[in-house]
């Protein structure tokens, strides 16, 4: 091994440096530009001032301002508060729709519960009244005249 006081030196590697490759932007190829002749010259116009001066220019016609639009009959938002109040009544529409649909159902369901508490009662009713009708295997004991004496029965 090594001494204590050598100091001990790494394994060296090969460094390995990467370097990036440039992209080259796809650079858009411009479009010709080709003189436009205007299909007439403008008129040139000369004003002889009263100082005798001449200017020359080309005449410039008026700004037409843009015409003003007509305002509509109805505002947008009379539209608008009319849309939502049909919105909202078909929706009170559909939830009425749907309050009726449920107080229905459980009409009907608290009609099936009462049938079938009748027809189970009825049932059970049937079975009591029959049983006690039938004396084929019970006992039968007749009590007459019965006396108690000193908690003790004689018969």
């Amino acid at each position: 091994m090594y001494p204590q006081n050598t100091p001990r030196v790494p394994a060296q590697r090969a460094v390995e440096v990467h370097q990036p490759t440039p992209i080259t932007p796809a650079v858009p190829v411009p479009a010709p530009v080709v003189p436009v002749q205007p299909a007439t010259a403008p008129t040139v116009a000369s004003v002889v001032l009263p100082d005798g001066r001449i200017v020359t220019g080309y005449a410039v016609s008026p700004v037409q301002p843009e015409p003003i639009s007509a305002k509509p009959v109805v505002s947008r938002a009379a539209v608008n508060v009319a849309l939502g109040g049909v919105g909202f009544l078909a929706v009170c529409g559909g939830l009425l729709l749907l309050t009726t649909f449920i107080t229905a159902l459980t009409a009907l369901i608290t009609q099936l519960i009462t049938l079938a508490a009748v027809l189970f009662g009825g049932f059970i009713a049937v079975q009591v009244l029959t049983a006690s009708r039938h004396s084929g295997g019970g006992t039968t004991v007749n009590i007459r005249k019965a006396v108690i004496k000193r908690n003790h029965f004689h018969r």
